[in-house]
């Protein structure tokens, strides 16, 4: 059977060892890069391409980029965005050149938004979402899809790279609106090379490897442009709450939601699935199965940065000393400050919006 990962479906992947071998991707190794961040530290981020290039350009302070794309179809965002922005603000912060671009056209193409919408959320919400959550606006540079000619004519060219047979291979389907918005992505994913060719990294979940693999086949292909193959970054995702096999954002009533006022957020982690035994008395003599527990996943991948603090929780909990209702009474805390500094972030922001620097084409 052929394997696919779809970049715009929502079953998540349960073996991720498998995804690692079958489709040639590296292993992640905490010991690469310098200071790795909470989601490198505790296998959040499992698996890469070209690491290493990226790794020796931090090392040897050369010039690389980070970047990724906001998908401004829906009036919020999730802890699955979370994890990319981190990742972005890491490699920001050791030296990358960042670019964010707005895939209005990929939105409209995918999505039915028209550009004027899609421009207008992404203004108004979801770039300053994005500052609220790490990004550094002073050290990042955006654009619009639907404005940046470069993109559409590298989209187009591209268009000549590859067959129908082959995007089938990598994408399972290959409707017309996909396939422009896959090149038009390979077109974004290497645009900050047309002013100096240099190694970039793109921060993906694993279901966006297909339009790293696509790019990464295109440059191949096109030897003389004498562009350097991006480099990816893959986390794993956040589950839902109630621990089904589908990505967060496709189970809003069991995933935390960004805005989300904190009585709704504390529901959700109140009726989440938890590595608690049947009654308490069996819980204090065998310990909690925390790797069942979706609260303590909340914590590890999203509320608790100091590795001992989270060290301690782990074995309190592991050994029966801690009860369910103590680890989401822990997790309510932690998330009503989170969501208590988002707000406040996200207000500060949107105020600021329009300084940001946007590419201009004449």
């Amino acid at each position: 059977m052929q394997k696919i990962i779809d970049p715009w479906g929502s079953e998540l992947v349960e073996d991720y060892v498998k995804i690692v071998k079958d489709f040639g991707l590296e292993k992640f190794n905490t010991k690469l890069f310098p200071n790795p961040s909470r989601l490198m530290r505790r296998h959040t981020v499992f698996a890469g391409r070209d690491l290493d290039i990226i790794a020796k350009c931090i090392k040897d302070k050369k010039p690389f980029y980070v970047l990724t794309g906001i998908m401004p179809s829906a009036d919020k965002i999730h802890f699955g965005n979370k994890m990319v922005i981190e990742q972005v603000k890491y490699f920001q912060e050791h030296g990358a050149k960042t670019y964010v671009l707005v895939a209005d056209l990929e939105a409209a193409a995918t999505r039915g938004i028209t550009l004027e919408e899609a421009q207008k959320r992404a203004m108004e919400f979801h770039i300053p979402a994005w500052i609220a959550l790490g990004l550094d606006p002073k050290k990042t540079t955006f654009y619009f899809q639907s404005e940046n000619k470069d993109v559409m004519h590298l989209a187009y060219k591209y268009a000549k790279k590859i067959t129908l047979n082959e995007f089938r291979a990598i994408y399972g389907v290959a409707d017309p609106s996909r396939i422009f918005a896959a090149l038009t992505q390979a077109g974004d994913i290497l645009y900050p090379q047309l002013k100096e060719r240099m190694p970039g990294i793109v921060p993906v979940g694993i279901d966006q490897d297909p339009h790293l693999r696509l790019t990464r086949d295109i440059v191949r292909r096109t030897k003389a442009e004498k562009f350097f193959l991006p480099a990816g970054i893959y986390h794993k995702f956040t589950p839902s709450l109630s621990g089904k096999m589908k990505m967060s954002k496709s189970h809003p009533q069991s995933c935390v939601e960004l805005p989300e006022d904190f009585s709704s957020v504390k529901k959700k982690i109140m009726r989440a699935v938890t590595g608690g035994r049947e009654t308490l008395e069996l819980h204090r003599k065998l310990g909690a199965e925390v790797e069942k527990c979706m609260v303590f996943e909340l914590l590890k991948t999203h509320l608790v940065e100091d590795d001992k603090e989270l060290e301690k929780i782990y074995k309190a909990y592991k050994s029966g000393k801690m009860s369910s209702g103590e680890i989401k009474q822990i997790a309510c805390e932690k998330m009503e400050l989170f969501l208590t500094t988002f707000t406040k972030d996200l207000k500060k922001a949107q105020k600021d919006v329009k300084k940001l620097k946007f590419i201009k084409f004449g």
